[in-house]
């Protein structure tokens, strides 16, 4: 089967190769038709004009590489070796949504011109881009304006569009459209700033895609350009060649002998026409033939993207027909019996769609499965001068794995700017970034990347820029003062080897020795009339688990265990238990013996230490018995407490029932009380060694102090809440020491002559 390829191939203005398909309407169904098709140049055969064709050409052509824009509607259905040799649009916008992030540029405008599809961008681009926090500050789309006065109309329109664009805080906008588009834009500026008088346009970041370029046709046409100056396109990857400049600057119509095309661009770039031309005119000189393009300055002799596709084009379609021919020749090797099965039409598309191969530039060439050329973009950034010439420089490069890791290259430092932004790089936010310990908060009826910063709430943390929410630090951390990161916590408790735990050790002891002291002196002075007048075993009994009380402090010092949780709570319990019923039963022997010296009081047979001790055992047994309950049931264990204090960890003994604490408590209380008043009914009665009114004043103290323990228990945190249990542990202790043996032992050291049974006596009458 014959395969013919029809190529138009020459060059456009812009110096790119340009093709386009002779569609011949009676070519033979058999023939193997290769074409191209491209929108973006002078000679070209456009995408509507693709679907205008007659539906047999469409059948009958087997292979069409594309190396400008594919019609975004075309049925490819209908095309079934339809090639892309660039990306295709979702591509080059995926590479424009890496070159927003790159430079942080959330806050962006979109403008495209007359034909342009813009609800596909809405449909299928808008939402990526907002997922990756893009969002626009206008998006303006040219329409068709009918009517009779329809030119001035649509000028109205452009400048009324034109001067939000420039008024707009965004400092990057998205122009989409073709080639033309943009010789269209620059002329309707010039225009509307003669005619509207508008002040010179803002310096902007224009982002353009693929197929959209600065271009100049003629030098007397002065347009805008210095806004264009530092404009970003996402371009068709190109690589040089080598010998391909040499190759057109030695390019002329008398050396290619039957390339009508090449003539036509002839005539039209230098203006002239050759004798057998049917485009020129009259008015035109005739072409020598010898001009050069290296006189053409709006000529660019490097490779440009569409003249690398091209390139890249006939070369797989070389190594298809290489591919197709080889198969061929091992199929007739093979026997009259594969020879039957290969009469049937060879199908190119079938070798096209498997080519891989390395082009002279050292690109890899290959399809992927939608038959579409696996190639990146390049970044290029366009550099504009005074006299409208430009400059463009290829400052990145993009991979195919759109939106990966690492897929956008770009050298900044060789990036160009407009001057308005004194070759700093731009910014283009609709707000400042929250820094660290800030959050977004989205302003009512606006884009959501436009939002005011508050500060995190107290206890809350936020590390990096513009983040939505704020967050608690992980368990052992709490945020620093300015809640932009978590620092570790530190582990506490109430040790020896800190200021307050050393002084309450040292006031345990000190108040234990004094104890001690106490005690030995009604021992040494045991017979005498003021240690005997109130039951001494009961004086010793209460001295001796005042010292205890003064010890069991050490409980609370110390890094928690599990003995010290369980002994802490409990001992300090029972032993405040038996001291204050030791204190009760004096206060009761006080009054007994006072009823009992009466006579005929029955009173008297309950005078003696049996009463005393079976008050203080029973008294104590209650307090013993709530202690067992509450180590059988709920037991007291170390534990850590990691939310109580903002900045430490608190290693601290848990009481595990707070019920049963209070019990313990709530006892000691009613014990206290019931002291308090019996002390209270008996401090006027007439003894010299009568201790009611002392007891009466320690008791009051004693309840002072507990009574505020409570409240401050509850309302404090981490170490302090030992701290407190031990400050009112000691205050009470003092307490019942001081004002019931200090008098006692003043007298006994100090004034011994009151210290005799001829002074009570007296004073009783």
């Amino acid at each position: 089967m014959p395969v013919v390829a029809t190529w138009a191939v020459g060059l456009s203005p812009n110096g790119a190769v340009s093709s386009y398909p002779i569609l011949h309407k009676y070519l033979h169904p058999g023939y193997l038709i290769i074409g191209a098709i491209v929108s973006h140049s002078f000679f070209t055969t456009s995408p509507k004009d693709f679907k205008r064709q007659p539906p047999g050409i469409l059948s009958e052509m087997s292979v069409y590489l594309l190396y400008g824009p594919a019609p975004v509607m075309m049925d490819n259905t209908q095309i079934p070796s339809f090639y892309n040799m660039v990306p295709n649009e979702t591509h080059q916008y995926l590479g424009i949504l890496q070159l927003l992030l790159h430079f942080n540029w959330t806050w962006i405008g979109f403008f495209s011109m007359i034909g342009v599809n813009l609800e596909w961008f809405m449909q299928r681009m808008f939402p990526i881009f907002s997922q990756h926090g893009i969002c626009f500050a206008f998006m303006y789309s040219q329409s068709n304006i009918e009517g009779h006065d329809y030119m001035a109309e649509y000028l109205k329109k452009f400048s009324e569009v034109y001067e939000k664009m420039m008024g707009s805080t965004t400092n990057a906008i998205l122009f989409k459209g073709q080639a033309r588009y943009m010789i269209i834009f620059r002329g309707l500026i010039t225009y509307i700033q003669m005619k509207y008088m508008m002040p010179k346009p803002k310096g902007k970041v224009w982002i353009v895609t693929a197929h959209v370029e600065l271009k100049t046709y003629k030098k007397e046409l002065n347009w805008e350009l210095k806004i264009f100056h530092g404009m970003i396109t996402v371009a068709i990857h190109s690589n040089e060649l080598q010998g391909f400049e040499q190759f057109f600057k030695s390019r002329k119509p008398s050396s290619a002998e039957g390339d009508g095309f090449l003539k036509d661009f002839w005539s039209y770039t230098f203006h002239c026409t050759f004798p057998s031309s049917v485009l020129g005119n009259g008015n035109q000189v005739n072409c020598t033939g010898d001009e050069t393009l290296t006189d053409f300055s709006a000529f660019e002799m490097s490779m440009t993207g569409p003249s690398y596709s091209i390139y890249n084009a006939m070369y797989a379609v070389t190594y298809a027909l290489h591919a197709m021919h080889a198969s061929k020749v091992r199929a007739k090797m093979q026997g009259e019996r594969r020879k039957l099965q290969i009469q049937q039409p060879w199908k190119l598309h079938h070798f096209l769609r498997h080519v891989s191969f390395n082009n002279s530039a050292g690109d890899h060439i290959s399809f992927d499965h939608n038959r579409e050329l696996i190639a990146g973009l390049d970044v290029i950034n366009w550099v504009t001068f005074p006299n409208q010439s430009f400059v463009r420089v290829k400052v990145g490069k993009t991979h195919p794995q759109a939106l990966s890791e690492q897929a956008l290259q770009i050298d900044e430092e060789s990036m160009v700017w407009h001057p308005r932004f004194n070759q700093v790089q731009p910014l283009s936010l609709c707000s400042e970034n929250c820094s660290p310990g800030y959050r977004m908060q989205e302003r009512e009826r606006e884009p959501f990347c436009c939002y005011d910063c508050r500060p995190c709430p107290e206890g809350t943390i936020s590390e990096n820029q513009d983040m939505p929410d704020c967050s608690q630090c992980s368990v052992g951390h709490f945020p620093n003062n300015n809640q932009n990161y978590c620092i570790p916590k530190v582990v506490t408790f109430l040790s020896y080897q800190e200021p307050l735990g050393a002084a309450f050790l040292l006031l345990a002891l000190t108040l234990s020795l004094i104890t001690v002291l106490v005690l030995g002196i009604f021992i040494k002075h045991h017979n005498t009339p003021i240690v005997k007048a109130n039951n001494r075993h009961l004086t010793y009994t209460l001295l001796n688990s005042l010292l205890l009380c003064f010890l069991c402090v050490l409980l609370f010092i110390g890094k928690p265990e599990k003995v010290m949780c369980l002994l802490r709570q409990t001992a300090f319990g029972i032993i405040f238990s038996i001291a204050i019923s030791s204190v009760l039963a004096k206060t009761l022997t006080v009054i007994i013996a006072f009823v009992a010296t009466k006579p005929g009081s029955q009173m008297r047979k309950w005078v003696g230490e049996r009463l005393s001790f079976s008050i203080v055992l029973s008294c104590s047994c209650i307090q013993v018995v709530i202690c067992i309950i509450w180590l059988v049931n709920s037991p007291p264990f170390p534990d850590v407490d990691m939310h109580s204090m903002t900045e430490e960890v608190v290693l601290e003994c848990n009481d595990a029932s707070p019920t049963m604490f209070y019990c313990v408590l709530g006892y000691m209380g009613l014990l206290a009380s019931v002291s308090f008043k019996v002390a209270f009914f008996a401090r006027k009665l007439p003894d010299s060694f009568n201790e009611a009114k002392f007891i009466t004043f320690s008791m009051l103290i004693f309840c002072a102090v507990w009574l505020s323990f409570v409240p401050t228990y509850l309302s404090i945190k981490g170490k302090y809440v030992v701290a407190v249990e031990i400050f009112s542990v000691l205050a009470s202790s003092a307490g019942l020491l001081g004002c019931i043996f200090f008098p006692k032992c003043y007298i006994i050291v100090f004034r011994s002559e009151l210290n005799k049974r001829e002074q009570l006596i007296r004073k009783n009458q």
